[in-house]
Protein backbone atom coordinates (compact mmCIF):
# COMPACT_ATOMS: atom_id res chain seq x y z
CA UNK A 1 0.00 0.00 0.00
CA UNK A 2 1.45 3.65 -1.21
CA UNK A 3 1.53 6.23 1.42
CA UNK A 4 -1.02 8.02 -0.55
CA UNK A 5 -3.30 5.12 -0.21
CA UNK A 6 -2.35 4.84 3.41
CA UNK A 7 -3.65 8.34 3.86
CA UNK A 8 -6.65 8.00 2.13
CA UNK A 9 -7.50 5.14 4.24
CA UNK A 10 -6.60 6.81 7.07
CA UNK A 11 -8.81 9.83 6.44
CA UNK A 12 -12.04 7.41 5.38
CA UNK A 13 -11.64 5.86 9.36
CA UNK A 14 -10.98 8.82 10.95
CA UNK A 15 -13.96 10.92 9.33
CA UNK A 16 -17.13 9.16 10.74
CA UNK A 17 -15.41 9.91 14.19
CA UNK A 18 -15.66 13.67 12.91
CA UNK A 19 -19.51 13.01 12.85
CA UNK A 20 -20.46 10.91 16.57
CA UNK A 21 -22.03 13.54 18.19
CA UNK A 22 -24.33 14.65 15.15
CA UNK A 23 -25.40 11.04 14.21
CA UNK A 24 -26.39 10.78 17.67
CA UNK A 25 -28.32 13.99 17.47
CA UNK A 26 -30.15 12.05 14.53
CA UNK A 27 -31.42 9.60 16.25
CA UNK A 28 -32.24 10.54 19.74
CA UNK A 29 -34.33 13.65 17.61
CA UNK A 30 -36.07 10.12 15.79
CA UNK A 31 -36.54 7.82 18.95
CA UNK A 32 -39.85 7.90 20.59
CA UNK A 33 -38.31 5.88 23.81
CA UNK A 34 -35.41 6.36 25.81
CA UNK A 35 -31.96 4.50 23.67
CA UNK A 36 -29.51 2.98 25.99
CA UNK A 37 -25.41 3.53 25.18
CA UNK A 38 -25.72 -0.24 23.41
CA UNK A 39 -28.65 0.55 21.03
CA UNK A 40 -27.02 4.10 20.72
CA UNK A 41 -23.60 2.22 19.60
CA UNK A 42 -25.05 -0.01 17.24
CA UNK A 43 -26.88 2.71 15.24
CA UNK A 44 -23.56 4.68 14.80
CA UNK A 45 -21.19 2.34 14.63
CA UNK A 46 -18.88 3.29 17.55
CA UNK A 47 -17.79 1.80 20.64
CA UNK A 48 -20.03 2.12 23.39
CA UNK A 49 -17.10 3.84 25.30
CA UNK A 50 -17.08 6.64 22.98
CA UNK A 51 -20.98 6.89 22.56
CA UNK A 52 -21.06 7.91 26.36
CA UNK A 53 -18.41 10.19 26.45
CA UNK A 54 -19.80 11.71 23.68
CA UNK A 55 -23.28 11.74 24.96
CA UNK A 56 -22.14 13.65 28.38
CA UNK A 57 -20.31 15.64 25.95
CA UNK A 58 -23.68 16.60 24.58
CA UNK A 59 -25.43 17.24 27.34
CA UNK A 60 -23.04 19.17 29.12
CA UNK A 61 -22.80 21.52 26.00
CA UNK A 62 -26.86 22.32 26.04
CA UNK A 63 -26.75 22.95 29.25
CA UNK A 64 -23.72 25.17 29.03
CA UNK A 65 -25.11 27.05 25.99
CA UNK A 66 -28.94 27.38 27.93
CA UNK A 67 -30.82 25.70 24.68
CA UNK A 68 -34.62 24.96 25.13
CA UNK A 69 -33.75 21.50 25.30
CA UNK A 70 -31.95 19.21 27.51
CA UNK A 71 -30.45 15.39 26.91
CA UNK A 72 -31.34 14.00 30.05
CA UNK A 73 -30.63 10.01 30.91
CA UNK A 74 -34.05 8.61 32.40
CA UNK A 75 -35.48 5.22 32.38
CA UNK A 76 -31.88 3.43 31.32
CA UNK A 77 -31.53 5.32 28.28
CA UNK A 78 -31.22 8.81 26.76
CA UNK A 79 -33.86 11.57 25.22
CA UNK A 80 -34.30 14.75 24.26
CA UNK A 81 -36.74 16.57 27.14
CA UNK A 82 -37.80 20.22 26.86
CA UNK A 83 -35.76 22.17 29.18
CA UNK A 84 -37.73 22.50 32.39
CA UNK A 85 -37.60 26.91 32.97
CA UNK A 86 -39.73 26.68 29.45
CA UNK A 87 -42.47 24.25 30.54
CA UNK A 88 -45.33 26.58 30.80
CA UNK A 89 -44.60 27.83 27.10
CA UNK A 90 -44.84 24.09 26.11
CA UNK A 91 -47.88 23.46 28.20
CA UNK A 92 -50.13 26.38 26.86
CA UNK A 93 -48.95 25.25 23.16
CA UNK A 94 -49.13 21.84 23.42
CA UNK A 95 -52.89 21.76 26.29
CA UNK A 96 -54.46 24.96 25.39
CA UNK A 97 -57.90 24.05 24.50
CA UNK A 98 -57.53 19.82 25.18
CA UNK A 99 -58.55 18.37 28.09
CA UNK A 100 -55.49 16.90 30.18
CA UNK A 101 -55.18 13.44 29.40
CA UNK A 102 -55.23 11.65 32.55
CA UNK A 103 -58.32 12.35 34.75
CA UNK A 104 -57.82 13.35 38.43
CA UNK A 105 -59.26 10.07 39.47
CA UNK A 106 -56.58 8.33 37.20
CA UNK A 107 -53.49 11.06 38.45
CA UNK A 108 -54.52 9.52 42.12
CA UNK A 109 -54.92 6.02 41.67
CA UNK A 110 -51.10 5.64 39.51
CA UNK A 111 -49.80 7.26 42.91
CA UNK A 112 -51.15 4.97 44.90
CA UNK A 113 -50.19 2.20 43.04
CA UNK A 114 -46.14 4.10 42.24
CA UNK A 115 -45.78 4.57 46.16
CA UNK A 116 -47.50 1.11 47.42
CA UNK A 117 -45.93 -1.45 44.67
CA UNK A 118 -46.65 -3.96 44.07
CA UNK A 119 -50.15 -3.52 45.07
CA UNK A 120 -53.36 -5.36 44.41
CA UNK A 121 -56.43 -3.63 42.75
CA UNK A 122 -58.60 -4.36 45.96
CA UNK A 123 -55.68 -2.94 47.96
CA UNK A 124 -55.94 0.37 45.23
CA UNK A 125 -59.57 0.84 45.85
CA UNK A 126 -59.44 0.28 49.79
CA UNK A 127 -56.88 2.75 50.11
CA UNK A 128 -58.82 5.33 47.71
CA UNK A 129 -62.64 4.58 48.97
CA UNK A 130 -63.79 4.08 45.48
CA UNK A 131 -63.98 1.13 43.28
CA UNK A 132 -60.95 1.73 40.54
CA UNK A 133 -61.42 -1.18 38.35
CA UNK A 134 -62.47 1.30 35.20
CA UNK A 135 -59.37 4.03 36.02
CA UNK A 136 -56.72 0.62 36.49
CA UNK A 137 -57.84 -0.69 32.98
CA UNK A 138 -56.69 2.34 31.55
CA UNK A 139 -53.92 2.74 32.94
CA UNK A 140 -53.07 -0.41 32.00
CA UNK A 141 -54.08 0.06 27.79
CA UNK A 142 -52.09 3.05 28.34
CA UNK A 143 -48.95 1.31 29.71
CA UNK A 144 -48.32 3.32 32.98
CA UNK A 145 -48.99 0.00 34.29
CA UNK A 146 -48.34 -3.66 34.45
CA UNK A 147 -49.58 -6.73 36.25
CA UNK A 148 -46.41 -7.97 38.73
CA UNK A 149 -47.36 -11.93 39.52
CA UNK A 150 -49.74 -12.70 42.30
CA UNK A 151 -50.45 -12.18 45.88
CA UNK A 152 -48.82 -15.02 48.17
CA UNK A 153 -51.78 -14.48 50.21
CA UNK A 154 -54.81 -14.61 48.10
CA UNK A 155 -53.37 -15.24 44.78
CA UNK A 156 -54.91 -11.54 43.64
CA UNK A 157 -53.01 -10.37 40.58
CA UNK A 158 -50.33 -7.47 41.67
CA UNK A 159 -49.40 -4.56 39.81
CA UNK A 160 -46.75 -2.13 39.29
CA UNK A 161 -45.66 1.13 37.37
CA UNK A 162 -43.90 0.53 33.76
CA UNK A 163 -40.93 2.13 33.17
CA UNK A 164 -42.81 4.49 30.59
CA UNK A 165 -44.21 5.85 33.88
CA UNK A 166 -40.75 6.63 34.66
CA UNK A 167 -39.98 8.10 31.14
CA UNK A 168 -43.11 10.35 31.50
CA UNK A 169 -42.21 11.78 35.15
CA UNK A 170 -38.73 11.77 33.82
CA UNK A 171 -36.86 9.80 35.97
CA UNK A 172 -34.66 7.15 36.65
CA UNK A 173 -35.91 5.04 39.29
CA UNK A 174 -38.85 4.63 41.69
CA UNK A 175 -36.29 6.27 44.46
CA UNK A 176 -36.40 9.84 43.14
CA UNK A 177 -40.22 10.15 43.81
CA UNK A 178 -40.59 12.50 46.53
CA UNK A 179 -41.01 11.64 49.65
CA UNK A 180 -45.14 11.47 51.23
CA UNK A 181 -44.04 11.40 54.54
CA UNK A 182 -44.38 15.23 55.49
CA UNK A 183 -47.93 15.06 54.09
CA UNK A 184 -49.38 11.75 55.90
CA UNK A 185 -50.24 10.22 58.86
CA UNK A 186 -47.92 7.79 60.58
CA UNK A 187 -47.86 4.57 58.21
CA UNK A 188 -48.54 2.32 61.38
CA UNK A 189 -52.26 3.90 61.92
CA UNK A 190 -53.02 3.99 58.45
CA UNK A 191 -52.06 0.04 58.24
CA UNK A 192 -54.40 -0.60 60.96
CA UNK A 193 -57.55 1.55 59.84
CA UNK A 194 -57.33 -0.46 56.88
CA UNK A 195 -57.00 -3.94 58.46
CA UNK A 196 -60.28 -2.86 60.21
CA UNK A 197 -62.03 -1.91 57.84
CA UNK A 198 -61.30 -4.78 55.57
CA UNK A 199 -62.05 -7.00 58.49
CA UNK A 200 -65.41 -5.40 58.80
CA UNK A 201 -66.24 -5.91 55.53
CA UNK A 202 -65.46 -9.42 55.60
CA UNK A 203 -66.80 -10.22 58.94
CA UNK A 204 -70.08 -8.79 58.47
CA UNK A 205 -73.33 -11.23 59.28
CA UNK A 206 -75.38 -12.24 56.16
CA UNK A 207 -78.88 -12.31 57.13
CA UNK A 208 -82.01 -14.68 55.84
CA UNK A 209 -82.56 -12.84 52.81
CA UNK A 210 -78.48 -11.68 52.07
CA UNK A 211 -75.68 -9.74 53.44
CA UNK A 212 -78.16 -6.80 54.09
CA UNK A 213 -80.88 -8.80 56.05
CA UNK A 214 -84.67 -9.08 55.56
CA UNK A 215 -85.08 -5.22 55.14
CA UNK A 216 -83.10 -4.52 52.41
CA UNK A 217 -79.28 -2.58 52.66
CA UNK A 218 -78.26 -1.18 55.76
CA UNK A 219 -78.42 2.38 55.95
CA UNK A 220 -75.07 2.61 58.05
CA UNK A 221 -73.06 1.13 55.09
CA UNK A 222 -71.26 3.34 52.85
CA UNK A 223 -71.42 2.04 49.63
CA UNK A 224 -68.20 1.79 47.64
CA UNK A 225 -68.68 4.37 44.53
CA UNK A 226 -67.82 3.43 41.01
CA UNK A 227 -65.04 5.48 39.37
CA UNK A 228 -63.71 5.54 35.75
CA UNK A 229 -60.75 7.45 34.45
Amino acid sequence: MTTEQEGASSEEIAAPAAYLRPALEAVLMVADEPLDAVSLAAAVGHPEVEVVEALGALAAEYDEQRRGFELRRVAGGWRYYTREEFAPVVEAFVLEGQQARLTQAALETLAVVAYQQPVTRARVSAVRGVNVDGVMRTLLSRGLLEEAGRDGEHGATLYRTTSYFLERIGILSLDELPALAPHLPDLAEVEEELAVAEAGRTAAPAGPDGPDGPDGPDPTREPIDQETA
